[in-house]
């Protein structure tokens, strides 16, 4: 496996082989090897609830903990010393069946306490849509994320070979394929789980 570089990304941005919509300055958001992607207008938040726990298997209780919001233009998401929240990428990303792609907090929103992504910052070959953030101040400072700053950053890497079943394969259970919104856990859905 090897990272593309910038002149990769952007051959393959012109290609059509990845596709990152809307971007809006390629020779700002490219950068050595990776693509800076901004925050999108949509949040999920936690509700305070009066539940001991949270059941994965219990098909009501994923989605009572969370709320949506919408963030308006100029506005701002303020995240908490140790609060976590959902967002999405404002782009739109489609990643093809011989690529993976990771995405990586920018470390101007690192130093102020805030990741970008708790665990899930690993993307499947034949993923298309918008990423869900799930964010975490880590800092003692609240900190205002507006819509459309760069937050995050998206680094592709090349496979052995195309994805015999990618990510959104009829076969394979794609629970986030084609996401235009912060989406709440969908593990009730595991196989596992269903049992």
């Amino acid at each position: 496996m090897a990272i593309l570089s910038d002149r990769d990304i952007k051959k393959c941005l012109k290609t059509g082989e990845i596709e990152i919509n809307p971007l809006e300055d390629i020779e700002r958001q490219v950068q050595p090897s990776s693509v800076d992607l901004r925050i999108g207008s949509e949040f999920k938040g936690f509700r305070i609830i009066k539940k001991p726990f949270i059941d994965p298997k219990d098909p009501e209780d994923l989605d009572s903990y969370m709320e949506s919001m919408h963030i308006d233009e100029g506005e701002s998401f303020i995240i908490h010393p140790n609060e976590f929240a959902l967002a999405t990428t404002y782009e739109k990303v489609k990643i093809p069946d011989n690529f993976v792609a990771r995405v990586e907090g920018r470390s101007s929103m690192g130093r102020l306490g805030i990741t970008m992504h708790v665990t899930a910052g690993y993307i499947d070959a034949g993923f298309e849509g918008k990423i869900t953030l799930e964010i975490s101040n880590i800092g003692k400072m609240p900190v205002a994320l507006y819509p459309g700053q760069r937050a995050c950053q998206i680094v592709f890497e090349t496979m052995t070979s195309n994805a015999d079943m990618p990510y959104g394969h009829p076969e394979r259970d794609s629970k986030y394929m084609g996401q235009t919104r912060p989406e709440s856990s969908r593990i009730k859905q595991d196989y596992e789980l269903k049992k």
